[in-house]
């Protein structure tokens, strides 16, 4: 079960998945570097006490924030938090991962490498090489991006006018999909920047005057965008 939703201004991405192992041997996966090692997304050391520190191989370092052996264990990475709690199932474990965050428009990112990641560590908990995973990243990507709505536009009224405006996580890298833009139109502008994971961000705007043209842009803009993702993908 995955599911996202909006929480004091902030995205928060829920999972759960169900491990086949005990809380204790989970617990040791997810707290201990050799553990993590084997599918969490960077190496990490943990500090394992409230307001211990937690290094990563890249990005920001955290900070402990919860601590309930082998129940819970929470941490920051930068400005992101994720939380991690084992409970009990027979004989194995429910895991439930949350992670928050301020990247609305990376969630589907998130959640299709969390997914991976996620069978990595159901895999190596088997004793299994964890890229015997069949999982697509990128069909994931583009499947949470429509579950949770991310394609959708957003209008606004500007001076004179009106916007609208849809930003997405794409998965392949600017250099790839530059050249695939589609040629600009009278009050449209593509946008590539820096995003999660390996892909590019595009934001496109459509800014007009018209109010009758408002719904058709409202309309064309994300069949567009959604054109060209589907050209990346293939």
């Amino acid at each position: 079960m995955t599911t996202l939703e909006n929480v004091d201004g902030r995205s928060v991405l829920r999972m759960q998945r169900r491990l086949a192992h005990p809380v204790d041997r989970v617990w040791q996966a997810v707290t201990e570097p050799a553990g993590l090692a084997a599918w969490f997304p960077s190496t990490v050391e943990i500090d394992l006490r409230v307001g211990g520190a937690v290094t990563f191989g890249f990005g920001p370092d955290g900070t402990v924030t919860d601590l309930d052996p082998p129940r819970v264990v929470a941490f920051t990475w930068g400005d992101d938090h994720l939380r991690f709690e084992l409970a009990p199932d027979g004989p194995g474990t429910v895991l439930h991962l949350v992670h928050t965050f301020d990247d609305h428009a990376g969630a589907a990112s998130f959640a299709a490498g969390w997914d991976t990641c996620l069978a990595a560590l159901d895999l190596d908990l088997d004793g299994k090489p964890v890229d015997e995973h069949a999982l697509d990243h990128e069909a994931l990507h583009e499947r949470y991006l429509a579950e949770f709505g991310l394609d959708e536009p957003a209008v606004r009224a500007v001076p004179d006018g009106w916007q609208v405006r849809v930003e997405r996580q794409l998965v392949r890298p600017a250099e790839v999909v530059e050249p695939l833009l589609p040629a600009g139109a009278d009050g449209v502008e593509w946008r590539l920047g820096e995003g999660t994971g390996h892909g590019a961000r595009l934001v496109v705007t459509w800014t007009g005057s018209d109010p009758a043209a408002r719904d058709a842009a409202r309309a064309d803009l994300p069949r567009q965008v959604r054109e060209l993702a589907a050209t990346l993908a293939g």
